[in-house]
């Protein structure tokens, strides 16, 4: 359970959230709002990447500030640009980083790196330079890399902005595959439909809270509204 608690946070002394205070506990959590209303700084919350200001936030009761590595154990965390996510040279060594820096055993993290390359279809791939993947391959090298982790919920922060319609679907498909909590932040207002929840964001608000059909036709209202 992820649970943010009467948080602010601030840049150079101006907010950019304000009173966010929820508990987050559904399977599909949709996170929309236009671009600078907060939505990614609220993302970066949920695994310590961003500590509040004032407020709390806690992971199956540890304090992102107190307890980062814990928390990050249970949240893992896939960014809009994967590149920024690559560390390794190739592929299958990608994949592996997380789990060396666990203490697997080394027979252990074979198998679930084989596993994890199999399932994303990513295991004809193994030895390629990671960075000279195409930009679909990457993504799903990047949620490789979370889920072999084996993390309680995953953050997506806006997975799908970068990718044709092709990897779009592709990518979707596999949030929507996924056994974990799954925490997006997202414009593709069509993708949430099934989503269980969708949270608006607004001037570092959140405006709205529930279904996300209700929350998009909020979020048109908004835009609608005069300057």
């Amino acid at each position: 359970m992820i649970e943010v608690r009467d948080v602010e946070v601030q840049f150079g002394g101006h907010p950019v959230l304000r009173d966010v205070d929820v508990t987050l506990t559904e399977r599909r959590i949709a996170v929309i709002g236009a671009n600078g209303s907060g939505k990614s700084t609220f993302a970066r919350l949920l695994n310590g990447l961003l500590l509040p200001t004032t407020g709390t936030v806690t992971v199956d009761g540890f304090d992102t500030r107190e307890h980062g590595r814990e928390v990050r154990k249970r949240v893992g965390f896939v960014f809009q640009d994967p590149d920024l996510q690559i560390v390794m040279p190739t592929v299958a060594e990608d994949v592996a980083f997380g789990l060396k820096h666990q203490g697997v055993p080394k027979a252990e993290i074979a198998e679930r790196v084989a596993a994890a390359l199999e399932r994303f279809g990513l295991a004809g791939l193994a030895d390629r330079p990671a960075h000279l993947l195409s930009g679909g391959e990457k993504q799903l090298l990047a949620i490789a890399s979370v889920t072999v982790l084996e993390p309680a919920c995953i953050v997506f922060d806006e997975p799908t902005t970068a990718l044709d319609l092709r990897n779009r679907r592709r990518t979707w498909a596999v949030v929507a595959s996924l056994p974990q909590q799954a925490v997006v932040v997202t414009h593709d207002l069509e993708a949430i439909t099934g989503f269980d929840r969708a949270l608006l964001f607004d001037g570092g608000r959140i405006v709205f809270d529930g279904p996300p059909a209700a929350a998009v036709e909020e979020y048109l209202a908004l835009l609608d509204e005069p300057l």
